[in-house]
């Protein structure tokens, strides 16, 4: 179970949205898969190559070392797998002649991003720098014991399937195709003999795999071979970005969990979470780019924030009211980098704010320049909806708000009356999300992408101005 669960209610039904006018696209909510890399999985700082000399030798009948297994084996192509654009239909019909919003339902139209951090393979400094290490939040019946833990709960920190999942990451998504079928290798391979070894609850031989693991992927590091994948990728994989946000919120948020659910029902302070594949979608759908400028209005503990840094390295802005939230999200963004750091990547600008989004000076001069603007507004009240829409005259043409409501009226039309209304500068389409994509409930539902184009606007004064 993801750690972005534990604040699921069981058995809850999701909030329908009131029926909107607007157009509707029919799409599939996809995350294309993209050939990925990172630094060093290691739960601990990396060290430099002065500091680690030695080899562990595989107890097969090779008798040869993991490192030298894997020179031996010749590197095949990598294949990319790209996924079709989705499909756009519209029955939207208005009084006023509107145009197609530019949504963007694939690539990225910005220019390409550094993936790989240059700091995080120097070996100018020690790498020692504050992080939450594993020990420090596992539910332990004895402390000091760390080797072969299980959970005292379900819920609990599980030290051994965050190590399995690091390699498994890693395996698949930094190392060169003939290195990860070594280690994949379903007789001899790393990740075999350390199941192995958990199923007979062996710690002695989990040890001496975790060990051997670190030594074959100091090497991998030293020699280039994993700085080499990293700059010929482009994008990261979903997994990895799920597994960096998974690690920096199983160590601050986790554990302090309980907090987030201390909010008055009824009021605007509703604490709930989008899911790192539903914002993926997002990213995807608007297009947002390394270039651009995104902000999370009810940011929460900052989980949108990190990912748009992480997955797209594109300045990153939240606000958030709730006091124990913004003390989780200030606990996440130092983990977060510390994490990033470790996996050898880089990450877009982080700022995050606290207090009423509708006031702070700050979320109020990043506005007009913000690209795409997340409004998690299933929860807010309509006076407050109404209060923000206002708040979108002043973006820029382009700009695209995402919300879980709409903020245009169902029949809204443009009117002599109503020339000053924020809704008149919004073209609105709903989207689909699917299961699995919020905290709050399993089941599906809609979104909607309010693009400002004031097109339609000036077109209306123009012909008011000829009659």
């Amino acid at each position: 179970m993801s750690f972005f669960s534990l604040i699921q209610r069981k058995g809850s039904k999701p909030i329908p949205p009131a029926p909107n006018s607007i157009r509707k696209e029919v799409v599939h909510s996809s995350t294309t898969k993209k050939t990925l890399v990172l630094n060093n999985p290691h739960p601990r700082p990396v060290l430099p190559a002065s500091r680690r000399k030695g080899q562990v030798v595989i107890k097969d009948r090779t008798k040869t070392t993991v490192e030298q297994q894997l020179r031996k084996r010749k590197q095949p192509q990598q294949s990319r797998l790209v996924s079709d654009s989705d499909s756009e239909e519209s029955d939207f019909s208005t009084e006023v002649p509107k145009k197609r919003p530019k949504l963007n339902n694939g690539a990225r139209t910005s220019t390409r991003r550094q993936l790989r951090s240059v700091t995080a393979f120097s070996e100018g400094e020690d790498g020692i720098f504050p992080m939450v290490h594993a020990s420090d939040i596992a539910a332990l019946d004895k402390p000091i014991n760390f080797n072969l833990v299980e959970p005292l709960q379900s819920d609990d920190f599980k030290p051994l399937d965050d190590i399995k999942e690091t390699m498994e990451v890693t395996v698949d998504h930094y190392l060169p195709p003939a290195d990860a079928a070594f280690l994949k290798d379903d007789s001899h391979g790393l990740l075999r003999r350390l199941r192995r070894a958990r199923d007979k609850k062996d710690g002695a031989a989990y040890k001496s795999v975790v060990l051997e693991w670190n030594d074959a992927i100091m090497k991998a590091r030293i020699d280039g071979r994993i700085a080499n994948v990293l700059d010929d990728a482009t994008e990261l994989d979903l997994r990895l970005i799920e597994r960096i946000l998974t690690q920096t919120y199983a160590r601050t948020v986790s554990p302090r969990v309980s907090t987030l659910r201390q909010y008055e029902n009824g009021t605007d302070n509703v604490y709930g979470e989008l899911l790192p594949k539903f914002v993926s979608d997002i990213f995807r759908v608007t297009g947002l780019g390394p270039s651009h400028v995104f902000v999370d209005l009810g940011s929460g503990v900052g989980n949108v924030v990190l990912q748009a840094a992480l997955e797209v390295g594109c300045e990153s802005w939240g606000c958030e009211i709730m006091e124990n939230a913004c003390v989780l999200a200030d606990l996440q963004e130092p983990e977060f980098k510390a994490r990033c750091r470790l996996w050898g990547l880089t990450v877009g600008d982080i700022n995050l704010q606290r207090g009423d989004f509708l006031e702070n000076q700050r979320i109020n001069q990043v506005l007009p320049k913000a690209d795409v603007i997340l409004v998690n507004n299933q929860a807010f009240t309509p006076e407050l909806n109404d209060r923000l829409t206002s708040h979108f005259l002043d973006l820029k043409e382009g700009c695209q708000v995402v919300s879980l409501k709409s903020f245009v009226p169902a029949g809204h039309r443009i009117t002599s009356r109503n020339l000053n209304s924020a809704y008149n500068v919004l073209d609105v389409v709903e989207r689909r999300y699917y299961s699995a994509c919020v905290s709050w409930t399993d089941a599906p539902g809609s979104y909607y992408i309010s693009r400002k184009d004031s097109a339609q606007l000036q077109a209306f004064s123009a012909q008011n101005a000829r009659a």
